[in-house]
């Protein structure tokens, strides 16, 4: 047999070190089976301050539900996932003498979540300790090196930005303004919930925006030269499970149903992502708006989709088609059903609907170029006016 297989498609296919999704049950229920399973008597929780407030979310679900195994709940998280939060965070589990870690919430409190394992692996308790643990360090780096039974974590989502599934925390340093990833293969949640009743307090606009998120993860993955007849099929029925749920959640928002589909469009959207193929500028520039601007992962997407489709097009147009046919319009430009699902779901559109000034366009292209899924892009970007091209599209 030749070695080279010439002419069969060639790849990998990763797969994370995770342990089942469970879905279609209450998330009380389904975290104290997980804990039983785990052998664990000691659940730390992790949330957000909006999620607390409320009298019978899924926070306090989970909480009452843990009893005594309840040891501690850290809500402070906030947007972006700063250093100060994970390390505030692990500080408080590593006192409660925290056997398992349990986040409840979106896409900032999982992945602050991921690194307060890291902090609590490594006996880390200040900000700068993190440093030399981040990826893309290129001097003064340190290995992870893990305890003999190192403390895991399980994600009930309330959003649909899907970071449950990978093994990355994307972490801000306050310090640059930067976006940092912090990547290890047991940083993944061991196990994911998915309680479709979970995001039922999430505002619309969360809920919407890290809907088109996974749209992004979907439509970047299926674009990416590293898609594979293994990540395709899942990159396509992810798509064209979102773009019918999303408007359907927003016509009935008590049903279940349509909530439940599009987390399973979420899930095998970034199972398609994760597995190899990554992602593109779209992720890239949303990077650079996040963590120097602040705008919202998913209103990221909202915007720059679009816009990369649209400037993608001159060497990918026919590739698109596959991801229009997904979206039951295959005569029409993937970017304008993209644009139309988000205008229809009440999500900006515009980076100025984002607030971002046309004197920030110089900077963010600039930043962009520090991103490699920027660099991963389609139609290849070389220069900060290539990405001023994109950013003008989305202005």
């Amino acid at each position: 047999m030749s070695e080279s297989h010439a002419g069969l498609p060639a790849g990998h296919f990763t797969i994370h070190a995770q342990e089942r999704v469970i879905f279609g049950q209450p998330a009380a229920a389904a975290v104290l089976a997980e804990v039983k399973r785990f052998g664990v008597s000691r659940v730390f929780l992790t949330s957000t301050r909006s999620l607390a407030k409320l009298e019978n979310g899924p926070l306090q679900r989970v909480e009452r539900a843990l009893g005594s195994a309840h040891v501690g709940t850290y809500t402070a998280i906030s947007a972006h996932s700063p250093r100060e939060d994970a390390i505030a965070g692990a500080n408080q589990a590593r006192e409660a003498k925290a056997d398992l870690l349990v986040a409840i919430g979106g896409g900032s409190v999982i992945d602050a979540t991921k690194a307060m394992q890291l902090c609590l692996w490594m006996g880390l308790d200040k900000t700068e300790a993190m440093e030399p643990y981040r990826a893309g360090l290129k001097t003064g780096s340190k290995s992870v090196k893990l305890p003999a039974d190192p403390i895991r974590m399980v994600a009930i989502s309330t959003t649909l930005s899907a970071s449950e599934f990978t093994p990355a925390a994307g972490v801000t340093d306050a310090t640059t303004n930067t976006k940092q990833t912090f990547i290890h293969r047991l940083l993944v949640p061991r196990s994911v919930i998915l309680d479709p009743e979970a995001t039922v307090d999430t505002p619309d606009w969360l809920l919407f925006c890290t809907g088109i998120r996974s749209v992004d993860h979907a439509v970047e993955s299926y674009c990416a030269s590293g898609a594979n007849p293994a990540t395709e099929p899942l990159s396509l029925q992810g798509l064209k499970l979102l773009s019918h749920a999303l408007p359907a959640i927003k016509s009935s928002p008590e049903d279940l149903k349509p909530r439940q589909e599009a987390q399973f469009g979420m899930w095998q959207a970034i199972a398609a992502s994760t597995a190899g193929p990554g992602s593109g500028a779209s992720h890239g520039i949303g990077y650079a708006l996040g963590s120097t601007f602040g705008v919202p992962h998913g209103h990221t997407s909202c915007v720059m989709l679009p816009a990369v489709l649209q400037w993608n097009a001159e060497v990918n147009g026919e590739r698109q088609k596959a991801l229009s046919e997904a979206m039951g319009a295959a005569n029409r430009p993937a970017s304008d059903l993209v644009r139309e699902l988000v205008s229809g779901l009440d999500q900006p559109v515009t980076l100025r609907g984002v607030g971002i000034k046309r004197e920030n366009l110089d900077e963010i292209a600039e930043r962009s170029l520090g991103y490699k899924p920027v660099l991963a892009n389609p139609r290849p970007i070389k220069t900060a006016a290539d990405v001023r091209e994109i950013l003008e599209i989305a202005w």
